[in-house]
């Protein structure tokens, strides 16, 4: 399914998109950026509030004025979390109305697919807290941009909060943590991580596989009644973490022993649930549920309050409300940085956006000029780090809301940063590919 959005006229979209369409904007002067995503299917809970906050923040660009002046347009192409459908949408939206500037999968197993594409189209993918972890290293994947955070970062950073919770990693020693994850590219990415921070304090690392969607987990649940785990992390999506929370009420494991990743931890995956998710904990990308942000009141007074929102109205400000409309943000944000070098106010190719992602320098009085105070923290890239920052804190559900329970924390880059460049270097001599050199970098 695909959907033509004409931002500058102001349309609003439903919650589940079926046959709207408009003229496509066409004039190289308006900035293009194509949505991969997934209103419909298993992770459509998950996948619909995003892609509202990806939308609403393009439309609020607009209604600012768009970029130095450039209006920009989107279209949004039906995934179902499918990689076959992610490519097939990338190739149908890479050369439209001027040429795609960039491209956020939404998806680990797309983001597989697409890196192998991206280098010869030269159009660059973002991929914030997903993807290939080792594409943090910017000196061999050069079009790939994980902002924010990647899988081993997040794994990292939960073994940490189990470890301050024990009080100390030596006292993760003889521990049991069973990781619950979704059988595809995402779930399997943070195992290097935990069987690396395994091997290091001695704790017992079981892998349980859940196939898609995610709705049969009671064998995988019988498994933890019997291992009795001291910490669950689960690496769940869409119906499989709400699927994981009543069978853990079923089977009488702790909530409060739950640990999920940024992608298990919104609202979708609790509510219905009940009480029964109480004490539920998950990672926490920056950002949790930001109600109160300016931001978020400044999408409500210029495009609800004019019905030209997307979705409903309650929505906004949830966590993966947020996640999409911090999408956009960053996307929209290197095509400001790209305009300091090649021209402010001006249209920018999806080459030349390559380099403002991997310049950008998002301080806090810049995000707080764009409405994300207390939502986020600074975000900075270069050649070689396509990561940019790696904070996250930890929040539970109380039965209604999220709540912070953590400080801030980041990666362990002695740990991390090693593996990263381990494994760039693997893919690199599979693709042969070269690293970077330092006139590339200023390219």
């Amino acid at each position: 399914m695909s959907l033509k959005l004409t931002l500058a006229a102001g349309l609003a979209v439903a919650t589940l998109v079926t046959s709207v369409a408009t003229p496509a904007l066409a004039q190289s002067k308006e900035q293009f950026f194509p949505m991969l995503v997934y209103r419909t299917g298993a992770y459509a809970p998950n996948g619909v509030p995003f892609a509202n906050g990806y939308a609403d923040y393009l439309k609020l660009v607009n209604a600012r004025g768009g970029i130095n002046g450039v209006k920009v347009s989107f279209e949004e192409c039906e995934t179902g979390y499918a990689t076959d459908r992610g490519v097939e949408c990338y190739e149908r939206l890479k050369g439209k109305n001027g040429g795609a500037t960039v491209f956020q999968p939404l998806s680990t197993g797309i983001t597989f697919a697409l890196t192998e594409k991206a280098p010869g189209d030269k159009i660059p993918l973002i991929t914030g807290g997903y993807g290939r972890s080792e594409s943090a290293d910017g000196q061999v994947f050069k079009w790939n941009f994980p902002l924010t955070g990647t899988y081993w970062g997040a794994a990292d950073m939960l073994i940490q909060h189990l470890a301050a919770k024990e009080g100390g990693f030596d006292k993760l020693k003889g521990k049991k943590i069973t990781l619950v994850y979704h059988d595809s590219p995402y779930g399997k990415e943070p195992i290097p991580l935990l069987q690396e921070r395994a091997a290091m304090h001695g704790f017992a690392l079981t892998l349980l596989p859940v196939a898609h969607p995610g709705v049969e987990q009671k064998a995988t649940w019988l498994q933890i009644r019997q291992n009795r785990p001291d910490y669950v992390l689960n690496w769940g999506w869409g119906v499989m973490n709400s699927t994981a929370l009543k069978e853990a009420v079923a089977t009488g494991f702790p909530r409060d022993k739950m640990y999920g990743v940024w992608w298990a931890g919104a609202e979708p995956d609790v509510k219905d649930v009940g009480d029964g998710a109480k004490g539920y904990n998950a990672l926490a990308l920056q950002h949790g549920a930001e109600p109160n942000a300016a931001v978020v009141k400044e999408i409500l007074a210029k495009l609800h309050d004019k019905g030209q929102g997307t979705g409903p109205r309650p929505e906004v400000g949830e966590v993966l409300y947020m996640r999409g409309l911090i999408a956009a943000m960053l996307a929209v944000e290197g095509v400001r940085a790209t305009q300091e070098r090649f021209g402010k106010g001006k249209w920018v190719s999806a080459e030349q956006a390559r380099w403002g992602y991997e310049n950008l320098n998002l301080t806090q009085a810049k995000l707080d000029v764009l409405g994300f105070k207390g939502v986020m923290r600074p975000i900075s890239t270069s050649c070689s780090d396509h990561q940019g920052a790696s904070w996250a804190r930890v929040h539970q559900w109380d039965g209604t809301k999220w709540n912070f329970t953590s400080d801030w924390m980041q990666q362990d880059d002695a740990i991390i940063k090693p593996m990263v460049k381990a494994a760039a270097d693997k893919y690199a001599v599979e693709k042969k590919w070269t690293r970077r050199t330092g006139q590339d970098c200023q390219s």
